[in-house]
């Protein structure tokens, strides 16, 4: 019996394509359910044949992470997308795994509230539809406003999951402050789709700002310290602060304000004169009303700046993508590191996390020589490498040991692996350690 015919009585199935390959690793079917209960009818037939899952909502992150070790089903989460309640006084909403974070931001905007996660993927993948919540949630994508509202794995507040072998469980609640049970959606929050597929996400939300307000420094790299270090100490509480620096140029420094009408302006005003001043930016500050406040979206008008900001699609071809951290005293140090091996570098100097890419065409030992001098800078400033997306031939030259770099507690994290996924049914290999 093909798997087709096996599965066909869980849920809808199709046979796969070419576009269907996670990661390079092709798959043998699609099968998309709608609901907890074909969800659970799906994994408990794959987990009883050996048939290996790997979640997708729009695909825009299928790459991240190492190639899973082989493919049999791939499971879209995209009629799971329905807004299930919106609780307008307590501030929290709950939402299918495959409603995309674009849409839910649309649905919650009548109310003026607002889930404070930046989708840093979109234009990625398979669509150009960004992030869905259930992707969002296990990648634990987070972008330049967790400075003010902090990462995602922190606005999870409930999940319903579905475990290999069928069980479906819920941890969490409807409301803000609740204990019950184990904290299962910080467990799963950034476990790539290793240890269950989640289903429907309950989520802490804020209300959206009545005014938002960019400042914008292009910054010499010798006083970059001073001018960080100065935003870091003041105390305007800013919704982002975030940078972005190409090899060679001067870095561009991005703060977001929001709050009420006329107090945010005149805040952003004085941030400025703040700036402007001699041994900071200087003359290169400007003051912007952007649609919102993620920082892929403002394009520079300070005087005399390079183009807008790149992001990953600017590249060409597959990018070298690397998450890197650090303590906010090392961030000019750690930008320096990445610039000087060719890498561009962006993301929130607030929280010390930051993203660099290197494009497709580098070499693979100068990727490998940039890869290994910024886990070198990150772990001597108290943070972390890791080597979230590459072309294949980078991939194929890096062990997992050489994507996640050194994981504290990973023998813990096998046994919990072992204990939700027994028969290794959901993505093999994909995550830490070969996870």
């Amino acid at each position: 019996m093909t798997i087709e015919r096996l599965l066909a009585a869980t849920c809808a199935v199709r046979p796969a394509g070419d576009d269907d390959a996670v990661d390079g690793v092709p798959s043998q079917v699609v099968a998309r359910p709608a609901s907890a209960q074909e969800t659970s009818a799906l994994l408990r037939t794959c987990s009883a044949h050996g048939l290996a899952v790997v979640v997708r909502g729009h695909g825009s992150k299928l790459g991240w992470g190492r190639p899973p070790e082989r493919v049999d089903v791939v499971l879209e989460t995209g009629a799971m997308a329905q807004l299930v309640e919106h609780s307008r006084g307590d501030l929290v909403a709950t939402a299918g795994a495959g409603m995309p974070l674009s849409r839910l931001r649309h649905l919650l905007a009548g109310a003026r509230h607002e889930l404070v996660v930046d989708d840093l993927a979109v234009g990625r993948g398979t669509t150009a539809g960004g992030s869905t919540l259930g992707g969002a949630v296990a990648t634990n994508l987070s972008g330049p406003r967790r400075l003010r509202a902090g990462p995602l794995r922190d606005l999870v507040i409930g999940v319903r999951l579905v475990l290999a072998d069928g069980t479906v469980a819920r941890a969490g609640g409807k409301v803000v402050k609740n204990v019950a049970g184990y904290d299962l959606g910080k467990l799963v929050t950034g476990s790539f789709g290793t240890l269950a597929v989640i289903t429907e996400v309950t989520v802490r939300l804020h209300p959206e700002p009545s005014e938002v307000r960019q400042v914008h420094a292009l910054v010499p790299r010798g006083r970059l310290a001073p001018v960080l270090a100065h935003l870091v100490a003041g105390r305007l509480a800013p919704h982002n602060l975030d940078l972005h620096a190409r090899p060679g140029r001067d870095v561009q420094v991005s703060v977001g304000l929001g709050g009420g009408p006329g107090s945010t302006q005149h805040r952003a005003d004085l941030l400025a004169a703040e700036l402007s001043a001699p041994g900071l930016a200087g003359d290169a500050v400007a003051v912007t009303d952007p649609e919102r406040t993620d920082l892929q979206e403002v394009a520079p008008v300070v005087p005399g700046a390079a183009a807008p900001m790149a992001t990953d699609e600017e590249v060409a071809g597959r990018p070298t993508l690397l998450t890197v951290t650090a303590r906010l005293s090392g961030i000019p140090e750690l930008v320096q590191v990445a610039n000087d091996h060719r890498l561009t570098v962006t993301g929130s100097a607030g929280v010390g996390v930051l993203r660099a890419t290197l494009p497709e065409p580098t070499p693979v030992p100068a990727v490998l020589e940039a890869v290994a001098a910024v886990r070198a800078a990150t772990t001597g400033l108290g943070g972390s490498t890791v080597v979230l997306d590459a072309p294949p031939a980078v991939k194929s030259a890096l062990d997992p040991a050489g994507t996640w770099g050194p994981v504290p507690g990973l023998e813990l994290m096998r046994r919990v692996k072992a204990q939700f996924d027994p028969g290794r049914t959901l993505a093999p290999g994909r995550f830490v350690g070969g996870l």
